[in-house]
């Protein structure tokens, strides 16, 4: 598929059309890694670090621990 480069403010943008979106998993908001490879610009999902629950709760100790939060009284459905 053939696409222009476009003027936007002071940069330059490529529109990515949807079939390209959909099948690389991208939405509006995604933070995306640009390199340049034999002069070749590639554009890659930005992938951060993956959390886990329980890599996350091995970091809780008695000194980092804080006391609960008290959020008043409810105001209209909640649960708690």
């Amino acid at each position: 598929m053939q696409t222009k480069i476009q003027k936007w403010g002071n940069s330059l943008a490529v529109r990515i059309p949807k079939p390209f979106v959909k099948e690389a998993h991208l939405a509006y908001g995604t933070s995306v890694d640009l390199s340049v490879d034999d002069g070749r610009i590639i554009i890659d999902p930005h992938s951060g670090p993956e959390y886990r629950l329980e890599d996350l709760l091995k970091g809780v100790t008695q000194r980092n621990i804080h006391a609960e939060v008290s959020t008043g009284e409810a105001v209209g459905r909640e649960v708690w």
